[in-house]
């Protein structure tokens, strides 16, 4: 698989492409548009004063504007990176601004709540095309971005029933462009296979850190100073943007519920098996569990090299 971008396109997929947020997410698809030459002209917006101005000196975009509407205004397509739960009030900030024909997107890992927010917001003769591509560093703001965080990723696209299809065409080039796979589902799909692929993993990770942090017999020094095990990539998980998975977590709370049952049970069953010395019940499941992590690498989404295949400032959270 390549590992860098492809050279810029011959012609721009859009003429106004405006990017509303600028952490990771949004900042990496500024990058990667900058490279690409995605569109004629990039507009990009932060409700923080300073990430705006931060922007500016990046240099990361061709125009910085102070609210949202301003840069939708006119814009071909918006793309909303903020969190899932601020997603229904930038749409209303950008609602009367849409020009006809507009696409809107966003990239949380949450999509029925980003539907349900989004839509009403939005005028006749514009087209939602929801997209979340599952990639991501646990750091965040516009200086982590990078344009290749995309490369050999997934990005998910949940166009609601009816949705144009070519504005889904065009949010699918655009992710293709950018070097993801894209995969079409419901939006209700999406959000039973990512809660277990992703929100419960999160959830499990900010438990066991807090449960370390919490135990009195256990000081912070040991915890720190015995890290180089399982406990560390558990932190790695955990220091992923609060802000971002709280919403997630509240926004897609009937599918992590559900996932964490299914969790629970399959915990409870591994109780037992050590609490009755069941040796061959627990081999049965490592190895099953070791088969999928060989799953993982052979399709590409993982490497087989020691310290996980990860590269020092380079380790994701989906």
């Amino acid at each position: 698989m390549p590992e860098r971008l492809a050279p810029p396109l011959a012609e721009p997929l859009v003429g106004r492409l405006a990017l509303i947020g600028l952490g990771l997410i949004g900042s990496s698809i500024a990058r990667a548009a900058q490279h690409l030459k995605l569109a004629d002209r990039l507009v990009v917006s932060d409700a923080s004063p300073e990430v705006r101005a931060r922007v500016r000196v990046l240099g990361i975009a061709d125009e910085v504007t102070e609210t949202s509407a301003e840069a939708a205004r006119d814009a071909d397509m918006v793309i909303l990176c903020v969190p899932v739960g601020a997603c229904g009030t930038v749409a209303a900030e950008i609602g009367g601004a849409l020009k006809p024909g507009a696409i809107v997107s966003d990239v949380g890992s949450v999509k029925g709540a980003v539907v349900a927010a989004v839509g009403p917001h939005l005028p006749a003769g514009t087209h939602l095309v929801p997209a979340h591509p599952v990639a991501g560093t646990e750091y965040s703001g516009p200086d982590a971005g990078f344009a290749t965080l995309f490369l050999n990723r997934w990005s998910i696209l949940t166009p609601p029933e009816g949705t144009d299809a070519g504005a889904t065409d065009v949010t699918r080039r655009l992710w293709e462009a950018m070097g993801a796979q894209v995969e079409i589902m419901t939006a209700q799909h999406h959000d039973l296979v990512l809660a277990i692929t992703s929100h419960v993993p999160h959830l499990i990770a900010y438990n066991i850190v807090g449960t370390a942090a919490d135990l009195e017999t256990v000081t912070q020094s040991e915890v720190i100073k015995f890290s180089a095990g399982g406990f560390r990539d558990f932190t790695r998980i955990a220091a992923s943007d609060p802000t971002m998975w709280r919403d997630v977590f509240l926004s897609n709370k009937d599918a992590v519920l559900e996932m964490l049952g299914r969790f629970n049970e399959d915990l409870a069953a591994l109780q037992r098996a050590i609490r009755w010395g069941d040796g061959e019940a627990l081999f049965d499941l490592f190895a099953r569990t070791r088969a999928i992590r060989r799953g993982i690498i052979d399709i590409g989404q993982e490497t087989p090299e020691p310290d996980f295949g990860r590269r020092h400032g380079e380790e994701t959270t989906d």
